[in-house]
């Protein structure tokens, strides 16, 4: 029996004219989603979409409800073709979008969630100033001991924020302590150490100071018991319950995403293929290299949504 996983993705996966193509096939999904959205928010969240530059979508206050909702309008996309998922994931951002395709949080609540959760952490970048860098060529546990050295040193802060794969780790940390870790890290063997187009120090200790303020949003929402299995990034493990998916969500906001060992979660529950459906490739391109057997297929474009559906379809299990 055929089982499929659809994993979303998070801020950096943005890419100028993202969902125009949708828009522009389905203008009855264009009204549903992106026009409701921009009265939601009020903000023109479709144009910044569709026609925004790559400045106007580095903007987290921005970046996040814009990726958020064009992973939606693939998501229906798919189902409207017979493509459902079996269990659902997403890296930091992405995972609002899994817990509205597991029906636990309606996608309005998620969408201003999502947009309030962007506004707080481009506040915390505005207070200090961050950078986030992907090490592509060192251990896990070795980037763990330079950042813990960098920090402990006074040298500015720095620590893990994602555990992506066994080759991909990214840091998150003050200006300093980033550039200080990066310049450790070439100096103990790493090959590439690669900014990101990221607006603050996501899943980092300084996101702490948010934590407080965003419970209270999250506890204005009304969350459901999950549908169907979603994975969570605090843990890597199963949502279990509403309350659960509210506190992880708590939780995520400072604590590395823990993406490896939700790769390795997702081939145990023997899943035939993988779909990250919204911009971008980047976990395709992970799961690809993680775990070469698996199909892992990037839905965020119109013919990107045909070839998943066909490729889909002829799945063998």
């Amino acid at each position: 029996m055929k089982r499929i996983a659809v994993v979303y993705p998070g801020q950096g996966s943005q890419v100028p004219g993202m969902g125009k193509d949708a828009a522009e096939a389905r203008p009855d999904l264009s009204r549903r989603y992106y026009e409701a959205a921009d009265d939601i928010l009020g903000l023109p969240l479709s144009r910044i979409c569709f026609e925004g530059d790559a400045e106007q979508l580095r903007d987290t206050a921005v970046t996040q409800p814009a990726i958020f909702l064009t992973s939606l309008v693939f998501t229906r996309l798919l189902e409207e073709q017979g493509v459902v998922p079996d269990v659902v994931a997403g890296h930091s951002l992405g995972e609002y979008a899994a817990l509205v395709t597991a029906g636990v949080l309606d996608w309005t609540d998620a969408l201003r969630l999502v947009r309030r959760r962007g506004e707080l952490m481009a506040a915390v970048n505005r207070r200090t100033p961050g950078r986030m860098a992907a090490v592509l060529d060192l251990g896990a546990d070795r980037i763990d001991e330079l950042c813990a050295e960098v920090t402990r040193q006074g040298r500015g802060t720095v620590q893990v924020a994602n555990y992506n794969s066994a080759t991909q780790t990214v840091v998150s940390g003050d200006a300093r302590g980033v550039q200080e870790f990066a310049a450790a890290a070439r100096r103990a063997g790493a090959q590439h150490v690669v900014d990101l187009k990221v607006g603050a120090p996501f899943h980092s200790v300084f996101m702490k100071e948010i934590e407080a303020e965003f419970a209270d949003d999250l506890g204005g929402v009304r969350f459901a018991e999950p549908a169907l299995p979603v994975v969570a990034n605090a843990t890597a493990g199963y949502v279990e319950t509403a309350e659960a998916a509210r506190e992880l969500l708590r939780r995520q906001l400072a604590s590395p995403v823990q993406w490896t060992q939700t790769v390795e979660l997702l081939v145990a529950a023997e899943v035939s293929a993988l779909l990250e459906v919204g911009p971008g490739r980047v976990l395709s391109n992970i799961a690809r290299a993680s775990a070469p057997g698996l199909p892992a297929l990037p839905v965020g474009t119109m013919r990107q949504l045909d070839k998943a559906v066909t490729q889909v379809s002829t799945v063998t299990v």
